[in-house]
């Protein structure tokens, strides 16, 4: 590696904007939405997005605040098992379209399923906090 090819730091280049990353981060459990949930999200977004040092993280991170590492390890499969709620469900779909930005991909049904399990307020959390761990996913990439 070159210094010319070398990662970019970029925490240490742009400070002051990482920092308020990190606070907006921080504040979705603050503003409500469910912290099991987000790492859910948070890790299923990384695992589309094949970010190995998100997903680690995020795996580290729901474990410690109790999730079961028996869900964690069927997360990709989450379409096929009963480990997750309807719920769940609903966001894990969600977080996958807006990862996944298909064209032909109809949000209406998915908004219908949201607000059979959440308020206004949190599909805003939950479209936020997919859209943060997207933008931090593609921060981490860019240094492979």
């Amino acid at each position: 590696m070159t210094a010319t090819t070398a990662p970019v730091n970029h925490h240490q280049q742009i400070p002051g904007i990482a920092q308020t990353l990190g606070g907006v981060s921080a504040s979705f459990a603050k503003e409500g939405l469910d912290p099991k949930l987000q790492h859910l999200v948070d890790l299923r977004v990384s695992q589309i997005n094949q970010c190995a040092f998100c997903v680690k993280m995020h795996i580290k991170e729901a474990l410690a605040a109790g999730e079961y590492s028996e869900r964690l390890e069927r997360l990709i499969v989450w379409r096929h098992v009963d480990d997750f709620s309807e719920k769940e469900k609903a966001a894990l779909a969600y977080a996958e379209a807006l990862t996944y930005m298909k064209s032909e991909q109809s949000y209406g049904p998915l908004r219908a399923e949201l607000r059979r399990h959440f308020t206004e307020a949190e599909i805003s959390l939950l479209t936020a906090a997919i859209g943060m761990i997207n933008l931090w996913n593609r921060v981490q990439i860019s240094n492979y």
